[in-house]
């Protein structure tokens, strides 16, 4: 009787440890995901030649803050996600995306334009290539029939 409680206490053992695994496994994850959207806010930081201060006075956010987001020590919101964006004149959804809140959308010339347009906001954007893409699922399903579409106009 008790080997078999020393079997079955190991039989629990075995899948606590795959959970635990499990949980590093995705803790080493969402810890890459934060330390890339930082080395990304700060390349395009960098690159827009805008110093930290004003990146952080842009974003509503103290410089400690930011810079804490920059060494990938805090994953920010949506919401600072969207006025670091505003800041740089990037598109937000390029940073959602980093941030691992967005799927990636796949890029092209029309998604570009539309993403990097100043004149829309965040919501316009969205829905512009929300429109697109459907436009493109349809006439990709479409695209492996045989029929060629009929004219309808008289």
């Amino acid at each position: 009787m008790a080997t078999e409680r020393k079997h079955g206490e190991r039989e629990s053992v075995e899948p606590v440890e795959r959970v635990a695994q499990a949980v590093e496994s995705v803790g080493q994850t969402v810890g890459h995901a934060v330390e890339d959207i930082g080395s990304y806010i700060r390349a395009q930081r960098e690159a827009a030649q805008v110093s930290m201060r004003q990146l952080a006075r842009t974003a509503g956010v103290s410089n400690p803050y930011l810079s804490q987001v920059e060494r990938g020590l805090r994953k920010p919101s949506a919401e600072i996600l969207q006025q670091i964006a505003k800041g740089l004149r990037i598109s937000a959804e390029a940073l959602y995306v980093r941030a691992g809140i967005l799927e990636e959308r796949p890029a092209g010339q029309v998604t570009d334009a539309v993403l990097t347009d100043p004149t829309l906001n965040e919501r316009q954007k969205r829905v512009l290539l929300d429109v697109y893409e459907s436009f493109r699922r349809e006439n990709g399903l479409s695209a492996g029939t045989t029929d060629t579409p009929t004219d309808t106009r008289k």
